[in-house]
């Protein structure tokens, strides 16, 4: 099992900007500790907060990604999954492709006079179609993560928020495909694939193309 620290640490990486609340929330871990190992971190210069309040928001500077990724690479080798975790990225690709096209139909709904119309959501056949689109992703997704979880267990908390919020958009509230506010299917989505890319030590853009 990955350790509370790194947890801590790769909790803020995968949220973006979190409270210690939401990243103890995310791994089922108490509170307390959580905010310690991340003053620990502010005090080595890995994570920063936005304000000096209790229940700020944490975000990580780049010595902290790299420290990160450092632990992340060495937990991988200790473990013996660094090709099974790069082979699951790669089947992560070409799902990860299919998500952006029907995020875009979700939000815009092409009219005659304006092919960049926003979709207002009145037409429920129109979006029943994405949804089941998305519904059909999101299971196939499920043999990614699975396999994920079984190398490393604390991957283990994306397919059942994805899940939730797929359920939750299904009986009709419809923030939960792509609002940023709460854990969408979007922000989940986009929340695992740097999970898997902090994990693999890849940034942005420079993933294989996939197959």
């Amino acid at each position: 099992m990955t350790d509370s620290a790194l947890l801590a640490l790769h909790g803020v990486r995968v949220l973006g900007h979190a409270t210690s609340r939401a990243v103890a929330a995310l791994y089922g871990l108490d509170h307390a500790p959580v905010e310690e190992h991340l003053l620990d971190a502010e005090a080595r210069g890995q994570v920063r907060r936005e304000a000096y309040l209790p229940g700020s928001n944490w975000s990580m500077t780049e010595l902290g990604r790299h420290h990160e990724e450092e632990l992340l690479a060495a937990e991988l080798d200790v473990l013996g999954v660094r090709e099974e975790i790069s082979a699951l990225h790669r089947s992560f690709l070409p799902l990860n492709r299919r998500l952006g096209p029907l995020m875009t139909r979700w939000q815009l709904r092409p009219t005659p006079d304006d092919a960049l119309a926003f979709n207002d959501h009145t037409d429920l056949r129109y979006d029943d179609r994405i949804l089941r689109e998305l519904a059909r992703l999101v299971d196939q997704l499920g043999e990614v993560t699975h396999g994920l979880e079984s190398a490393l267990p604390r991957f283990g908390v994306h397919q059942p928020r994805l899940t939730t919020a797929l359920e939750r958009a299904l009986n009709g509230e419809r923030q939960w495909v792509d609002a940023p506010e709460v854990a969408s299917i979007n922000i989940v989505w986009i929340q695992l694939h740097e999970d898997m890319l902090a994990t693999l030590g890849i940034r942005r853009g420079d993933e294989p193309a996939g197959t």
